[in-house]
């Protein structure tokens, strides 16, 4: 028990909250109740919820509870009602000891919102401890020549109860005719219990007596305490021992070692002999079996038996007896100071801390809530908190020894995730004494964070005459979020309703973002294509984040050279006219194809597959023109049938074919081709045959009339002028275009076709150029360098009158009219 009220003693002064007036979450003034110690668990105490101003609904939803510092719960709050109550066994005596108040301080604790409120509970003294005395017995051994009125003094009852039911009176059961007693207070403060000698004492009628000493205390019914007291009446040894001091005060550290010299008490008899032999002897206190103290019977020294604790007990009082030989004795006060040594590390202890944190949370919001003490005094006890991380996190002090742990700038979990603060308190002792604390704080994720594509853009590439979904590649985002707020699907962005998408054909999957494409494309058709693709995580609200995805079609060699000119279709093909008078290198006729596909699908090259006469004409393999590659001779026949291959650079190659004739004329004064068909051996030889009739015919004429030959020169004049430069173009189809601007359409050529006089056939094939209508120019006759080359005047001809299919015979008023 005793060690108990050191204890209780010592969280009175650490629960001592005097300081609240400066503290904004706590009432200015606490809350006092009173109740009797000994009260029955459950008893009511107060309603304190409507004191603080709360319902009890509020105290459950604000999770209220009761603090104190030293962490005994001796009340209790019951939500439901918001009372009050006691939650165990009070002992005033064991709580507080001998102290005139005995004061429960505690803190009702908010959370939610952070709120206090100090309460302060009275406890009030009952009497329940009867006086009690240290001895069971005191013997006094009294001279008989004791004079009237001398005085012996007694060790007073101690009664653990205050106020009224303490010791109040003292009395002598039997009653004595010789003693009576005295006791009272001294202007000193100190209460004094003395048997006093009524009338002399004579050995020789009494050597002894005996009766009881009895103490009452003021309680209601009181209490009473007894010590028996025995007289023993001497013959001589009149004088008693005396104290050099009435009150010696000592000082010794706590953390002394056993056997240390406190102080030395002396007393003096007047007496010889034996009976100024003194000894003395320490008087326990109630309580206080194991006394830490022990005295030098002889010498008067008191040590210590043990360790002394400052923050067990800061003094001792001890009562000090000398007595002589003759059984004279005398008392003496020892008080004992124990001086504070720094040997306790300052204490924390936690009462809320918050984890985790949301990474929104803003600067200023309390984290933890704790309380440092230091069971030392003084300097030893003056207690410094320090936080080692300042940049987050920082220490502000609440009120008195408690200390808020807050926020002091944003978080980002993205950053940080978990926080291990360290808190320090140390004391200012010589040396100082430290003891840390370790708050660790987490950091929950809050959605702030949008995917992030590991691209700014995608560029993907896919065959044409792709199977269906076929995958092309995959996106990917990432999001430095956890949990469903990093959970990424992926989507294809709605296009404004102003924007037609270019290809409905490409899909996204929403779980990994591979990118299919749903149909087979055309290059021809589609050369690429961009979607918009959202990657958006699963956060409250989501975030999301767009990036473009271009999809390009790849060429595949699926398209053959389509030969734009000669025409292959299924009128008859024209012939080209050649001069035999043309030398080498003379530019018959060109091959103009295209191909639909691109790049290297598209690079064609020219091949003379078939000839009448190989040996005479060449192929440009990559211009196709058609050149003589010889002179002509008389051997050659007049017609000539090519078949030109045109094949592209693919892989497979893929080709095609054009056929074109060619006729070899000496002049162009006999043109005739019925039927877009060049004269046969036959009609030659009916030419000749023409030529030498009409030659007997005009001689024979001659010879008659000169007025016949006359108008025969007229005639054959007229003939003459009617010789013709003629060159013309033709306009393609909407594929020459395309053939254009792939290099493939040949230049304009001019061809010079001369009549004779006297031809007998009014009909020849007009070569159609390629080229579009122009206005009449000045073309090149491509027989020579360009310096040295004649320009002819070229005429325009119409698209409809130069296409293939109009290919035939012209008779002799058609051409003039040209």
């Amino acid at each position: 028990r005793r060690r108990r009220r050191r204890a209780m003693a010592i969280a009175r002064q650490v629960l001592c909250l005097s300081a609240f007036l400066a503290l904004p979450l706590a009432r200015a003034e606490p809350i006092r109740y009173s109740v009797a110690e000994e009260a029955e668990s459950g008893s009511l105490v107060g309603k304190l919820a409507e004191d603080a101003g709360l319902t009890p609904p509020q105290l459950s939803a604000r999770r209220a509870r009761l603090l104190s510092e030293d962490g005994r719960q001796h009340l209790r709050l019951d939500r439901g009602s918001g009372r009050l109550l006691v939650a165990g066994r009070l002992d005033r005596e064991e709580l507080c000891a001998h102290s005139g108040t005995c004061m429960l301080p505690f803190e009702l604790l908010l959370s939610d919102p952070l709120q206090f409120f100090r309460v302060e509970v009275a406890l009030e003294d009952i009497n329940d401890h009867s006086p009690v005395f240290h001895e069971e017995g005191v013997t006094f051994e009294i001279p008989e020549t004791s004079e009237t009125g001398s005085r012996f003094p007694l060790e007073g009852a101690q009664d653990l109860d205050i106020g009224s039911n303490a010791v109040q009176a003292y009395g002598i059961s039997p009653k004595s005719e010789y003693f009576s007693l005295s006791y009272g207070t001294r202007s000193n403060g100190e209460n004094y219990l003395e048997l006093v000698l009524e009338k002399p004492l004579d050995r020789e009628k009494q050597a002894e007596m005996i009766f009881s000493l009895i103490a009452v205390d003021g309680g209601s019914p009181p209490r009473t305490g007894t010590i028996e007291i025995s007289i023993i009446i001497l013959d001589v040894n009149d004088n008693a021992p005396i104290f050099m001091q009435e009150r010696y005060i000592g000082k010794v550290l706590e953390n002394m070692p056993e056997g240390t010299v406190v102080l030395s008490v002396l007393a003096t008899d007047q007496d010889p002999g034996v009976n100024g032999d003194i000894s003395y002897q320490i008087s326990q206190a109630v309580g206080q079996s194991d006394s830490a103290f022990v005295i030098e019977p002889i010498t008067g020294q008191i040590k210590i038996t043990k360790p002394l604790d400052f923050e067990e007990a800061g003094n001792h009082e001890l009562s000090v007896r000398a007595k002589d030989g003759g059984g004279l004795s005398a008392i003496c006060k020892v008080l004992v100071e124990v001086v504070d040594v720094n040997d306790n590390a300052p204490e924390l202890a936690v009462s809320s801390f918050s984890s985790p944190l949301p990474e929104n949370t803003v600067p200023g919001t309390v984290v933890a809530l704790f309380t440092v003490r230091d069971r030392d005094s003084g300097a030893n006890g003056k207690i410094s908190c320090a936080l080692d991380d300042q940049l987050f996190f920082s220490l502000r002090p609440a009120y008195k020894n408690y200390y808020e742990l807050v926020t002091v700038s944003a978080l980002d979990r993205e950053h940080t995730a978990r926080y291990v603060l360290r808190v320090t308190a140390a004391d200012a002792g010589s040396p100082p004494l430290t003891s840390t604390h370790t708050f660790t704080v987490d950091i929950s994720d809050v959605n702030d964070n949008a995917p992030v594509f590991n691209q700014t853009s995608y560029t993907m590439y896919v065959r044409e005459n792709n199977a269906p979904t076929v995958f092309v590649g995959a996106v990917s985002a990432a999001d430095a979020d956890v949990g469903l707020n990093a959970k990424v699907t992926y989507s294809l962005a709605p296009v404004p309703a102003a924007e037609r998408p270019s290809c409905s054909c490409i899909s996204v999957n929403s779980e990994n973002g591979h990118v299919f494409v749903l149909r087979p494309l055309d290059y021809e058709r589609l050369r690429q294509s961009e979607v918009t693709v959202s990657a958006s995580d699963a956060g409250s609200p989501p975030l999301r984040a767009n990036v473009t995805v271009r999809l390009v079609v790849l060429d595949e060699n699926d398209n053959a050279p389509l030969v734009l000119y000669p025409a292959q279709d299924s009128s008859p093909a024209s012939s080209e006219l050649v001069p035999v008078s043309a030398e080498p290198g003379y530019l018959v006729t060109k091959v103009v194809a295209v191909d639909a596909d691109s790049g290297q699908n598209s690079w064609l090259s020219y091949h003379l597959l078939r000839a009448t006469e190989p040996g005479l004409f060449s192929v440009g393999v990559q211009s196709g023109e058609v050149r003589l590659k010889r002179p002509v001779t008389e051997r050659d026949s007049v017609k000539h049938k090519l078949l030109v291959l045109v094949r592209d650079n693919g892989k497979p190659p893929l080709s095609a074919t054009a056929a074109l004739s060619a006729l070899l004329l000496k002049d162009f004064s006999d043109v005739r081709l019925p039927h877009s068909s060049p004269p046969t051996d036959e009609q030659g030889d009916s030419l000749t045959t023409y030529l030498i009739v009409s030659l007997v015919f005009v001689s024979l004429l001659f010879l008659i009339s000169s007025a016949l030959f006359v108008a025969r020169k007229v005639c054959k004049s007229k003939q003459l002028k009617a010789a013709h430069v003629l060159s013309g173009a033709h306009n393609p189809q909407s594929g020459l275009a395309d053939a254009a601007a792939a290099g493939t359409l040949p230049r304009a050529y001019c061809y010079e076709i001369s009549l004779t006089t006297g031809s007998g056939n009014s009909e020849f094939q007009f070569l159609k150029p390629i080229l579009p209508s122009l206005p009449a120019q000045h073309c090149a006759t491509g027989q020579g360098p360009p310096e040295q080359e004649q320009d002819f005047p070229c005429v325009p001809v119409s698209a409809e009158d130069m296409a293939p299919d109009n290919a035939g015979t012209l008779s002799a008023q058609e051409f003039n009219a040209l």
